[in-house]
């Protein structure tokens, strides 16, 4: 017995967003034997781009039932049944987010028509829905909503069933999907962190930090983990006790607090990150006629023009930068082209705040550099609150600069990934 359907929300942060329409076609696979339709007031805004998609507003929505009252409903048409969508785990993942805020676990086992539709029709050149149906040849009305596309659904599974022969890949596609499954263990863990960029810290029983990571939706990221079947992420899901989180707003900032955080904190899965983001660096050796460029593993007692992840890189920022070769050219153009090179890799200013997005609405965050070394950041809501050395350094969270922290801010220098950049008087 099957569950073909479709479900529209409102758009938003990974679970935050709330349903707006639903249709299911209870299907037992030749005829439909039951089916459910209704809007859904989801007691929250519709993203303005879903609007102009599906054509479903507030407006059509204020009177309309809210999930609880349907949920039992939908709970009935759906036992004993497998849940089959176009894109199943959004649509599931949806159901589960609206049934754990009622404190009702919801468990189904799933098929996703594209993956099947990937397997069974694999010459097709578009799997998006609207796509796929009108290749087919396929009558499709009313478009981006729940009825429509879940009709059209269980016309294209009919499909699939018939061209499915062997039946094997039916029975290898069906997944149990469950992002909340042990939810007595997970459940509190997850609802109380934000869907916001920042820094997160899982620790076990013993509130010992195991792993450190960054994300631009902290929930999203956590959920991967607790769900996730690959070896790190199974260790996580067995030792797990709490996660804690820090907001940062932007991505720059997420970056240089993990990377000094994990340094400092070594916990036991972050192993990939313990010593060096970019473990190549490039030096210039002054010894000879011609200065050599060498690109090794990044030693101690070395210094380096900059850092990479691999040789590869590193190789082609050099291409890009030195034209020719040292047969065509004098020692003099060579050393001064050398010497370009180098500067290449400077601050364009001594002196400088970056600035970027805050955590909130009316804060922005800075990158301070003094004297070409980084020393840290903060956040300030007006200008005034960072107009002297002092003020800049009474709102400063400190981070050792290194290679790693150098690369990072030249990155986001160069991409213009920031609002903006204030030079800063020099001192001398």
């Amino acid at each position: 017995m099957y569950a073909v359907l479709d479900i529209e929300t409102t758009g938003g942060k990974y679970d935050e967003e709330g349903i707006t329409e639903i249709a299911i076609y209870r299907f037992d696979g030749e005829k439909i034997i039951d089916q459910f339709s209704s809007l859904i007031n989801p007691e929250k805004e519709i993203q303005p781009f879903v609007k102009k998609l599906t054509g479903i507003n507030n407006n059509m929505l204020r009177n309309s039932p809210k999930f609880y009252e349907v949920a039992k409903r939908i709970v009935e048409i759906t036992e004993n049944c497998i849940i089959v969508a176009h894109n199943a785990e959004f649509d599931f993942r949806m159901l589960q987010t609206e049934f754990r805020r009622l404190s009702f676990t919801f468990n189904r086992k799933i098929l996703c028509t594209i993956k099947l539709s990937k397997i069974l029709l694999p010459d097709q050149p578009s799997f998006n829905l609207g796509k796929l149906i009108n290749n087919l040849g396929i009558p499709f009305t009313n478009e981006h909503r729940a009825h429509g596309d879940a009709k059209v659904t269980l016309k294209l599974f009919q499909l699939l069933l018939e061209k499915d022969s062997k039946k094997y890949i039916l029975k290898k596609n069906i997944q149990n999907l469950n992002p909340n499954k042990t939810p007595t263990k997970y459940l509190g863990i997850i609802d109380k962190l934000p869907s916001e960029m920042g820094i997160y810290y899982i620790h076990n029983t013993n509130n010992e930090i195991i792993y450190i990571g960054k994300s631009d939706n902290i929930k999203k990221r956590v959920i991967s983990h607790l769900t996730g079947f690959k070896e790190k992420s199974l260790k996580i899901q067995n030792e797990i006790s709490n996660v804690s989180y820090s907001l940062t707003g932007g991505e720059l900032i997420s970056l240089l607090k993990e990377q000094n955080e994990i340094k400092l904190n070594s916990p036991i899965y972050n192993e990939s990150m313990k010593f060096r983001l970019f473990p190549i660096g490039i030096r210039i050796d002054f010894s000879y006629d011609y200065p050599n460029i060498i690109v090794e593993q990044v030693k101690k007692d070395r210094q380096y023009l900059c850092v990479y992840k691999n040789k590869k890189t590193a190789k082609t920022a050099i291409f890009k930068f030195i034209n020719g070769t040292i047969n065509k050219e004098s020692i003099s153009d060579y050393r001064k082209k050398i010497n370009a090179f180098c500067r290449s890799f400077e601050y364009q200013s001594r002196n400088f705040l970056l600035i970027d997005k805050g955590r909130q609405s009316g804060e922005f965050s800075f990158i301070y550099i003094e004297d070409n070394k980084f020393l840290g950041y903060g956040y300030y809501e007006l200008n005034h609150q960072i107009k002297t050395k002092d003020q800049i350094e009474s709102r400063l969270i400190p981070i050792e600069d290194n290679l790693d922290t150098q690369k990072l801010i030249r990155s986001f220098i160069l991409r213009k990934k920031y609002i903006k950049l204030i030079n800063l008087q020099s001192k001398d």
